[in-house]
């Protein structure tokens, strides 16, 4: 019955992907089949079908190396775990109802093909979902590692005056790294005034709040002036409903007048030349 099953499949495997395809565009929210070139849509379709019917032809281990090969692709593409699995479901029903219609499948053999698809779906489903799940956990660590080396370092760009930009959410683990990296430039630089600016920060809530004075508390005792910038109004409604209190440091909505304030601070200013 397996070797029929595969046969009746690799003969129609056009035309069972473009019924699956169609499928696909059907689901709610979905984005890759409308949005992707038509060529990698018929690519990562194939892939998929070919994926789905090898744990039937091919041993373990080339099995797990296409599912791994796989779900790395389709993580970089997007596809949420929902997705995955109607993705699944879709391609199975798909392949019942062309037997069906091939009459590979029939009354006398149903009971027969429906053990043999559960036997075949469910540890499918199983491995590719904890490929998903594997991988997808080590894309995310890797993006959050990138984001902490991209957004935690302090730029000198005038003399005593750094700047360190924020980006993304910030956790007690980035806080902690956000501290030191601004505690060894200070000195470093020998900077009397750091501007925070938290333009790139989505959310502040209590939490986020109390990092950021953390930090600029810190910054007082080794003998710099902190200020915050780049508050934007829907942030500045927040800290106001939370009753955070950012008395103790200058705050500016943007890192223009940040900057003009830190030049005020170290005696200095920009002035316009006339041209000659």
């Amino acid at each position: 019955m397996d070797k029929l099953m595969v046969e009746g499949i690799n003969q129609n495997m056009d035309e069972i992907i473009g019924r699956w395809i169609t499928r696909m565009k059907e689901e709610k929210g979905e984005r890759f089949f409308h949005f992707m070139p038509e060529h990698l849509v018929e690519k990562t379709s194939r892939e998929f079908a070919v994926l789905m019917t090898s744990n039937i032809t091919e041993s373990s281990t080339a099995h797990t190396e296409k599912i791994s090969d796989f779900t790395e692709k389709i993580v970089r593409f997007g596809w949420a775990i929902k997705f995955v699995n109607k993705a699944i479901d879709n391609f199975s029903d798909v392949v019942f109802e062309f037997l069906e219609e091939k009459e590979i499948i029939n009354g006398d053999n149903l009971r027969t093909f429906v053990s043999i698809f559960r036997n075949w779906i469910n540890p499918l489903r199983e491995s590719i979902i904890d490929a998903y799940s594997t991988e997808w956990e080590r894309t995310v660590s890797l993006q959050k590692i990138a984001l902490q080396e991209l957004s935690a370092s302090l730029i000198p760009v005038f003399e005593k005056i750094s700047v360190m930009p924020l980006v993304g959410t910030i956790d007690t683990e980035r806080a902690k790294l956000i501290m030191e990296n601004l505690l060894e430039g200070v000195v470093s630089q020998r900077a009397e005034v750091v501007l925070l600016d938290i333009t790139g920060v989505p959310v502040v809530d209590t939490m986020v709040a109390h990092h950021i004075i953390q930090a600029a508390e810190a910054v007082r005792l080794v003998g710099a002036k902190c200020m915050l910038v780049g508050i934007r109004p829907e942030i500045a409604q927040t800290i106001v409903a939370l009753g955070i209190d950012l008395n103790e440091f200058t705050t500016k909505s943007t890192l223009q007048r940040g900057m003009q304030a830190a030049l005020g601070m170290t005696n200095r200013a920009i002035v316009e030349v006339e041209a000659n």
